[in-house]
């Protein structure tokens, strides 16, 4: 990859119907690696509280630590866009979400600031957009929410949650985001999304009908501890490399092979 990615790049792609693909990174070695496989987004997850922490949940995961992980991505990937995950309660409130985004900005190198929810976090998505921080909107499951939800599960299953989620949508577009991922949410509801969105929109579990496709890189090579969720898949079962790996799922994305029928939630 030689030319920058970047929002304006992304947003052409959806104009021609044209998939890019997101993956998750934590340092500066497999970065690298996506760089050179054509991933055009790297998400600096707060899953790394579990793949690499050991946590059981996202939650434990500090801004500072995720300041740490995005500069280390960040050394790795030149030219990749770079988002990071704003952590569990670093956006409590807008004014405190802004001085948090900054330092993912100024300190860890990021382009984009991830934050989890709907409505909720309008007027923060609001000002941050305002001041010049790019935000991605996370909807559907949240894993932050976890001792609220009480389990990962799929969420906008019924007519009323999948209204308020598409409504959800259309208001942090409203609001400035310049991004939406949608996690573990049937497909049916992810196509309606993307069909309203003028936004990019990225998927994980919820169907193939979007503008691109996350996975945490730990599934991806099949190394994550315990059961792996339905819809990701073991690229490296089928490859001789971890590169091999990641250029065969680039490639799946951009094919629309990947998620396949068994990887997508009805």
């Amino acid at each position: 990859m030689t030319a920058a990615i970047t929002l304006s790049t992304l947003r052409a792609m959806k104009k021609r119907a044209e998939k890019f693909a997101t993956l998750t990174a934590y340092d500066a070695s497999f970065a690298a690696i996506l760089e050179a496989a054509g991933v055009e987004v790297i998400l600096v997850g707060d899953s790394l509280g579990m793949v690499v922490q050991g946590h059981s949940t996202t939650v434990p995961v500090t801004i500072d630590e995720m300041i740490y992980h995005t500069r280390c991505v960040r050394q790795g990937s030149a030219n990749t866009l770079l988002m990071a995950d704003m952590p569990f309660m670093s956006d409590a409130t807008p004014a405190l979400a802004l001085a948090n985004a900054a330092r993912l900005m100024k300190e860890g190198g990021a382009q984009v600031v991830k934050l989890e929810g709907g409505a909720v976090i309008v007027d923060t998505v609001r000002l941050l957009s305002e001041r010049g921080i790019p935000v991605c909107g996370h909807l559907g499951l949240l894993p932050q929410s976890i001792n609220k939800l009480g389990s990962y599960r799929v969420q906008g299953r019924d007519e009323a949650s999948a209204q308020c989620l598409l409504e959800d949508a259309r208001l942090l577009e409203a609001a400035g985001a310049e991004l939406l991922l949608l996690e573990c949410v049937p497909a049916t509801l992810m196509k309606a999304v993307s069909e309203q969105s003028k936004v990019p929109v990225i998927g994980i579990g919820a169907g193939a009908d979007c503008d691109s496709q996350v996975l945490v890189l730990y599934d991806l090579l099949g190394i994550t501890r315990g059961k792996r969720p339905a819809f990701s898949k073991n690229f490296l079962e089928d490859c001789g490399s971890i590169e091999a790996a990641v250029a065969e799922y680039v490639r799946q994305v951009k094919a629309g092979e990947f998620p396949a029928a068994a990887q997508i939630i009805a």
